[in-house]
């Protein structure tokens, strides 16, 4: 019981030491304190005492200072979204600083570690990549250069794939008119994307659904237009793994369009041939996974 009350005493004496600091006026007590309470890892208190030295720093030559070590403070607080707020601020305020170089890198660091992932939304991920492709290019010496770059890679996939997917969910509802459409924009809006091969595979995947389904009268020019995307996907991927069950498809494609020169036997006797070699995959993948 004795202990306890100690413990408790020492706990009121501490915050009261800290209160004391946050709400007196004592310039010089409270840039101490802040410092030893950032210097000792209590964050969170470092930040809310730089904050109140903000008011009072304003004009004097420690006010970069403060205002720096506030964005700091948040910054290793994890509170990224304000640190972000503080840094820019600081830049805005003080562009020739000494610490105005680690600020800029700073900020963008909380921009990148406040982008969320990919199935939400991507504004701060744009906003991100703007603005560290400004900094590369207003510090193209930055012993950050490495770092910035893997972050431009890592949000540019994250883009990559929201498109990806977005497309590819009107594929699983089966609206495949739709689906073409936005895998070609996918393409459209960046050529570069990292999931190309799969977007032209669902192209062609989809063109061809879409003309299985098509009444009698539309089947040929929705049919000519698989065939177009058949070959636009063996063109530029000539040994990928989707080759075999495209090229199931277009033989009934051409059989359908009575272009076909086999006989019955000979294309059932392809599908088959390409079944088995599928159901060895899936079979072999199924193991390998357990």
């Amino acid at each position: 019981m004795i202990l306890a009350a100690m413990l408790v005493l020492l706990a009121a004496g501490c915050k009261s030491e800290y209160d004391a600091l946050l709400n007196g006026m004592d310039w010089d007590a409270k840039y101490e304190g802040a410092f030893k309470y950032f210097n000792e890892g209590k964050y969170g208190h470092a930040a809310q005492l730089f904050e109140s030295l903000s008011q009072l720093s304003s004009g004097t030559s420690r006010d970069d200072t403060v205002q720096y070590y506030w964005g700091l403070s948040n910054y290793r607080y994890k509170d990224y979204v304000t640190a972000e707020t503080n840094f820019s601020h600081f830049l805005m305020n003080f562009p020739a600083s000494p610490m105005a170089s680690d600020a800029a890198f700073l900020r963008i660091d909380c921009l990148y570690r406040s982008t969320l992932r990919y199935e939400l939304d991507q504004t701060p991920t744009t906003n991100a990549i703007g603005i560290i492709n400004l900094y590369l290019v207003e510090h193209p010496d930055s012993e950050h250069r490495a770092v910035c770059e893997q972050m431009l890679k890592e949000l540019g996939e994250r883009l990559d794939k929201k498109a990806f997917e977005n497309a590819k969910l009107y594929y699983k509802m089966e609206y495949y008119n739709s689906a073409r459409v936005a895998f070609v924009n996918v393409l459209k809006d960046n050529a570069d994307n990292i999931y190309r091969e799969q977007i032209l595979y669902y192209t062609a995947m989809s063109s061809y659904k879409y003309a299985q389904m098509s009444v009698e009268g539309k089947q040929r020019e929705r049919y000519l237009t698989f065939i177009d995307d058949y070959y636009n996907f063996v063109g530029e991927w000539p040994d990928s793994v989707y080759k075999r069950e495209l090229d199931v498809l277009y033989r009934r494609a051409q059989k359908a369009l009575g272009r076909y020169s086999g006989t019955e036997e000979d294309l059932m006797e392809k599908e088959k041939d390409f079944e088995r070699e599928r159901s060895k995959i899936l079979k072999q993948s199924a193991e390998d996974a357990s």
